[in-house]
């Protein structure tokens, strides 16, 4: 992992197409913008592994149900 001080209105660049800002800092609290591709998705880390939890159940669930179909032909 790379580590950055960075102040409020500086920034960071990922390769040629993204760039990360620092907007607000308040308190505790850092507001960040994200200038990326539209074809580059972005989620919060807590939100990305919901999404992958539940893909995960549903190709458990999409497995057992062809588990089930192989075994009533």
């Amino acid at each position: 992992m790379l580590a950055l001080s960075r102040k409020l209105g500086e920034s960071i660049v990922i390769g040629k197409d993204i760039k990360i800002s620092i907007l607000e800092i308040k308190g505790d609290q850092i507001k960040i913008g994200i200038d990326a591709p539209k074809n580059v998705t972005i989620y919060r880390e807590e939100i990305f592994k919901q999404i992958e939890e539940e893909n995960k159940e549903a190709l458990k669930q999409s497995n057992a149900k062809e588990s089930l179909s192989k075994l009533f032909k």
